[in-house]
């Protein structure tokens, strides 16, 4: 037998079977007849081998095999914290480039999380920025989170410690359960609160092995949710960068921009107002200078810290903050206080910061992920997620209990990071090292440090979070895509950040349904010259087979689907009769169904086939399929569907199949 498959995987298998393949009386030979129904210890171990597959496609324990008791210990240990097995190859020359990365993303982290978390003075209306929290306490999470990190996460170049998003994200669900003035202790243990669960989420969904949950979050739904967030974060930004002192507390554009106008005559500050522009555009002309010349990398991450040090400079000299430029006055010194018994384990906040803490924990995660496979696959080095989940959620427990709020990868210091020349993970410790200095000796140094300063680190730092360009592309690959991304865009930027995250995990769910209720069918034709067959629509030259209707089905038969496959099927087979007729060609005699594509079928599967069957038979139509896995013709002679159908049905090939249709049509008066 020389035919050809539908498929390479066909024309294998077609090879595999020559030697054993019988002609029968019409040149071919049923599929079943040759490789017969899988042995039941065969299916066991497909069986076997699809759980590993969906829960452990990594074979974590391959390294262990053939292991002694005591090897086994050490590489136990060496899993849980890597950096006692890429610790060893450690030299000077991976230090020489951790250090100047480590203190490259150090002066772009300090700035930034004083930001992320400026509390402003108690007599103000109390709408504290992002997180809500004392500046302390990002300085906190750029401490404890990071050493952790180091010592157990797998990826060498993502720079851990608060991000916006998850700050904005984190502080606005907050703020709707406790108000951060007038409950402040109450607010912040709740935020330790949702810090614990959010590592415990991350940590189990490691151990678990169920990372697959946060590809539920579609690439375009991060997209539009990141450019949302980013916007709604920059516009949060113009309380500090106007000088404002009475603003919304509501983060949708229509509220901001009604607050920011509504005190366009009384609220705005010129002195505030100049300072912020002029260092905003300072910041940005340093951005530029970066992309221009990537050796140049330094001058963006070192442009905050420039900025914050002439500025405080610039107020304590001129006493700027007598003439209504806000400062960020005190910031509490000393390292981390401990917050175990600030987490609550009992009560009626036990709920809520569960809650909270599991989609912060997820978004946190997915962020991490994200940042974390991008630069892996820049430099070549395989990156463990399940080890990742498992580093992201310990940070967060131990973050939890040292006064830190929910911390992750960030992509602007990730990318620093990675342009400064980071070897392993040590640029984690080197930042550590120098936050902890900072908290130590240098906290006083900030009390003059202007909020509009820090209000334009922010908004140069979202900025470039609006990928127009990534939603451009998805918009010519995906409509149903573009969707998701605007949805969740405009759900952050006109509702709220859950609004936003809610619709674009909706969105997201939806495709997955609509993909899996309306899996897609293909009418296949013959190549010429060839034995191939392939879908019409992609190959115009592809012809029919006269009294044959081919058609593919390109996904697992399901309860969720089957009913759809069959009507699907049916009209195709109207359509094609109703083509036939007008044309005065040869009727439709026969129906293959090309099942290669097709992993599996349940019971709701053999019913809508047992259906179709009976469909076909009452219009003179014979059923035929082609190329039926082995898990699928296991059930089908399980359910008697086979014997049912007539076995002498059921071919290797599509080709096959249509040689033994052919004399059937020849024989057909």
């Amino acid at each position: 037998m020389s035919s050809m498959g539908g498929s390479a995987d066909e024309n294998l298998e077609t090879k595999e079977m020559d030697a054993r393949s019988v002609s029968s009386s019409h040149g071919q030979e049923p599929y079943v007849h040759k490789v017969g129904i899988p042995p039941r210890q065969n299916l066991f171990k497909e069986f076997q081998a699809t759980v590993k597959e969906t829960f452990f496609a990594d074979d974590p324990l391959r390294s262990f095999k053939d292991q002694t008791k005591s090897r086994k210990l050490i590489l136990g240990i060496e899993a849980i914290f890597p950096i006692l097995s890429w610790g060893r190859n450690y030299s000077l020359t991976k230090f020489r480039g951790d250090l100047i990365s480590g203190l490259t993303i150090a002066s772009l982290c300090i700035p930034q999380v004083l930001d992320f978390n400026s509390c402003l003075e108690k007599q103000d209306i109390g709408y504290a920025k992002l997180a809500n929290l004392n500046p302390q306490y990002g300085l906190y999470t750029s401490f404890v989170p990071p050493l952790i990190y180091a010592v157990m996460g797998s990826s060498r170049d993502i720079a851990i410690g608060p991000v916006a998003v998850v700050s904005l994200l984190l502080g606005t669900l907050l703020q709707s359960e406790i108000d951060p003035v007038a409950n402040e202790v109450d607010y912040r243990r709740l935020a330790f609160t949702a810090t614990f669960f959010a590592g415990i989420t991350q940590a189990m969904l490691g151990i678990l092995r169920l990372g697959f949950l946060i590809d539920f979050l579609s690439h375009a739904a991060i997209v539009g949710f990141m450019g949302g967030a980013a916007i709604t974060i920059a516009l949060q930004q113009l309380k500090g960068f106007l000088g404002i002192e009475k603003f919304t507390k509501k983060t949708d554009v229509i509220s901001v921009m009604h607050s920011v106008l509504s005190s366009a005559h009384h609220g705005w500050n010129w002195q505030t107002i100049v300072m912020g522009a002029s260092f905003l555009a300072f910041l940005m002309f340093a951005k530029y200078i970066g992309k221009k010349n990537p050796k140049l990398f330094w001058v963006p991450a070192i442009a905050p810290l420039i900025s914050v040090v002439l500025s405080t400079f610039f107020v304590y000299l001129t006493r700027a903050d007598k003439h209504g430029v806000a400062i960020v006055k005190h910031i509490e010194k000393g390292l981390n206080p401990s917050s175990v018994k600030e987490i609550y384990f009992t009560g009626g906040y036990l709920g809520r910061g569960f809650r909270i803490g599991i989609v912060a924990g997820m978004i946190a995660l997915t962020e991490a992920t994200a940042i974390g496979r991008t630069f892996a696959s820049m430099k070549d080095y395989q990156l463990d997620g399940n080890k990742e989940m498992v580093a992201l959620g310990a940070m967060n427990v131990v973050g939890s209990m040292t006064s830190c709020y929910v911390a992750t990868g960030s992509f602007s210091r990730s990318a620093v990071n990675y342009m400064a020349g980071c070897q392993t993970a040590v640029s984690n410790i080197v930042m550590s090292i120098v936050v902890f200095l900072t908290l130590q000796f240098l906290t006083p140094l900030f009390k003059y440090t202007p909020n509009a300063i820090l209000a334009a680190i922010i908004i140069s730092a979202v900025i470039n979070l609006v990928d127009y360009k990534a939603a451009i592309l998805i918009w010519k690959i995906d409509k149903f895509d573009f969707v998701a991304c605007m949805g969740a865009f405009f759900g952050v930027v006109f509702a709220s950040v859950e609004i936003g995250l809610l619709i674009a995990v909706t969105i997201s769910f939806a495709k997955i349904l609509l993909q899996v209720t309306r899996p897609r069918t293909a009418i296949l034709g013959k190549i010429p010259r060839t034995t191939v067959y392939r879908n019409i629509l992609q190959y115009p030259e592809a012809t029919r087979v006269p009294g044959v209707l081919i058609i593919r089905v390109d996904s697992a038969i399901y309860f969720s689907n089957s009913n759809y496959v069959k009507e699907r099927i049916l009209r195709w087979l109207i359509d094609e009769e109703e083509l036939v007729k007008g044309d005065y060609q040869t009727r439709i005699q026969f129906l293959i169904v090309e099942m290669s594509p097709v992993t599996d079928i349940d019971t709701s599967g053999i019913h809508a086939l047992e259906e179709l069957f009976r469909s076909l038979q009452k219009r003179s139509v014979q059923l035929v399929l082609a190329n039926p896995g082995p898990i699928v013709i296991d059930k089908l002679h399980t359910s008697n569907f086979a014997t049912l159908l007539g076995e002498d049905k059921i071919f290797l090939t599509v080709a096959e199949a249509v040689a033994y249709c052919s004399p059937k049509l020849a024989e057909d008066p």
